[in-house]
């Protein structure tokens, strides 16, 4: 059993290149990147209490999935998490690698995935951003999840929902009509509605604290927490 797309691995493998072009094919992700940073920061201070400071993720360990080129892994090791990086592309891990060497930051970054790497190793922080659309295998991948959590562990997961709204924003909107994303970069019957994955997490001995919905004003060009869920949406969850 794998969590391995190998279809999604050689779509992203493509654009390894364009990672850190903040006008490329990922330019949507780096104008997410600043509300994903913001909620991942207000959420996991609070669970673990942490006082504000300079490094305020100090101590904590943790595990990007489908980190590409480091987006995310980057601005949590600046905040002083301990972070590990994983994905199945070795030119996304190669990019990633590059990347930190240039920015003089210590992230481990490995070419796996989550039912591969040793269960030994466990991390307070796991984050599947944008991921759990593209896998394989959805139960596989949450169960190997639940094994590298520690116990009162944070989880975030990130995705968009299946909705008629999201089909339009999504897919017709985002890849057909701006041109934001390549084309076929999302199949919309991939996508999980929130109860879906509450579901499955909830069988895996996970306890949920928020489902928010993230939401793009076409305005301000800028993401904002919303109650809407209908297209992106992020949940966080504890391990019991």
């Amino acid at each position: 059993m794998t969590t391995i797309n190998q279809e999604e691995i050689q779509k992203f493998s493509k654009l390894a290149e364009e990672w850190w072009d903040v006008s490329g094919k990922f330019k949507p992700l780096h104008m997410f990147n600043p509300i994903r940073i913001e909620y991942i920061l207000e959420k996991t201070s609070n669970h673990f209490q942490r006082n504000e400071s300079d490094l305020p993720l100090k101590g904590l360990k943790f595990l990007d999935i489908g980190c590409g080129g480091g987006l995310i892994s980057e601005p949590m090791c600046r905040l002083g998490a301990d972070v590990t990086g994983i994905d199945a592309s070795q030119k996304n891990i190669e990019i990633a690698k590059l990347h930190a060497k240039k920015s003089g930051l210590k992230i481990d970054y490995l070419n796996t995935s989550p039912e591969k790497m040793d269960e030994n190793q466990k991390f307070d922080v796991i984050l599947n951003l944008e991921i759990v659309e593209h896998v394989e295998d959805v139960n596989l991948y949450f169960k190997s999840c639940e094994k590298l959590l520690k116990k009162n562990g944070l989880m975030f997961t990130a995705t968009l929902n299946r909705t008629f709204v999201s089909f339009v924003k999504a897919i017709i909107g985002a890849e057909y009509i701006l041109r934001w994303l390549p084309i076929g970069t999302h199949d919309w019957n991939k996508f999980l509605k929130p109860k879906e994955i509450e579901e499955k997490i909830n069988n895996l001995n996970f306890s949920i604290i928020e489902v928010k919905g993230l939401q793009f004003n076409l305005l301000t060009q800028k993401w904002k927490q919303s109650k809407d869920l209908s297209v992106n949406y992020i949940i966080t969850s504890v391990k019991n």
